[in-house]
């Protein structure tokens, strides 16, 4: 493993918080005095990377991975804007859809509009959804979620992944992604599970998962270095719930939008792969 130097600071320069950071990390690193300065190596493929860390948190906080303390929940809601708002936007309609028991507020959101007869639902078509202008439907079936532990656990996940990518290619990117894998999972439900009813934002993690896995595969960066598991853990999840088992023990209560979350996984690894190529051809 080759060693470069990725910093060269006076010592008058405290590194104690980003050192922290690096730590929590799990980036391995050594600081040295040399020549009244002190010099901060890591391996070769984190250099560049702990260059824009440092540029973009020298006392080690905004990444959203400093220990909680007085403050610490406002400073990183400011750090990661973005991220703060989706979760924002996720929870008050979870509020105004009553955890997708308000069908009146959930028909405006769905894939397409649906009206309900008696017993029974009658969805309109994609195309008529389109001729009809109402684009958005494409997109907000990602805000609905279905009791509260489906909220909370995406609501957490996204938090986990959606920094990630706005500390390391921004809040435009993140939003970018965040569009792109709602759309491609929402599309791959419809078409594979026919109308009806479904949300989350389960595809859309898929997608953010990918893009950090691959990405940092091309291109390592401190950033996208998820925790030892994490990857496994999601994807043995996705097989769990690719055989029907959860269904079947929970009688068909719990639908899994299994075409969501495989498409955004894809997508995600499209994108990770695009990225990452692009990233490692910057560095040259």
């Amino acid at each position: 493993m080759q060693i470069a130097e990725a910093l060269r600071l006076p010592l008058s320069q405290d590194l104690s918080g980003f050192v922290s950071l690096l730590r929590r990390l799990g980036v391995p690193h050594r600081v040295s005095e040399e020549a009244g300065e002190q010099v901060v190596r890591v391996p070769q493929e984190f250099a560049e990377q702990v260059r824009e860390l440092y540029a973009r948190c020298p006392d080690g906080e905004g990444l959203g991975v400093e220990p909680a303390r007085r403050g610490g929940v406002l400073r990183q809601l400011r750090g990661h804007p973005l991220s703060a708002l989706m979760i924002l936007v996720t929870l008050v309609v979870a509020a105004i859809t009553a955890l997708g028991e308000n069908l009146d507020a959930v028909r405006w959101l769905s894939f397409t509009g649906f009206r309900i007869e008696g017993e029974y639902a009658y969805f309109a078509s994609l195309g008529a959804t389109l001729e009809a202008g109402q684009w958005w439907r494409l997109f907000t079936p990602m805000f609905i979620h279905f009791g509260w532990l489906h909220l909370a656990m995406n609501a957490l996940w996204y938090w986990e992944l959606g920094r990630r990518i706005e500390i390391r290619q921004g809040p435009l990117a993140l939003l970018g992604l965040t569009l792109l894998f709602g759309l491609a999972s929402n599309l791959a439900q419809h078409l594979y599970g026919g109308a009806g009813i479904f949300g989350g934002l389960s595809g859309v993690l898929y997608g953010l998962l990918g893009h950090c896995w691959l990405f940092q595969k091309l291109a390592p960066s401190p950033a996208y270095r998820l925790p030892p598991g994490v990857v496994v853990l999601m994807l043995a999840w996705l097989l769990i719930c690719l055989t029907g088992v959860i269904e079947l023990v929970s009688f068909g209560s719990v639908a899994i939008a299994n075409a969501a979350h495989v498409s955004g996984l894809v997508a995600g690894c499209a994108t990770g792969i695009i990225g990452g190529l692009l990233s490692r051809a910057r560095r040259g």
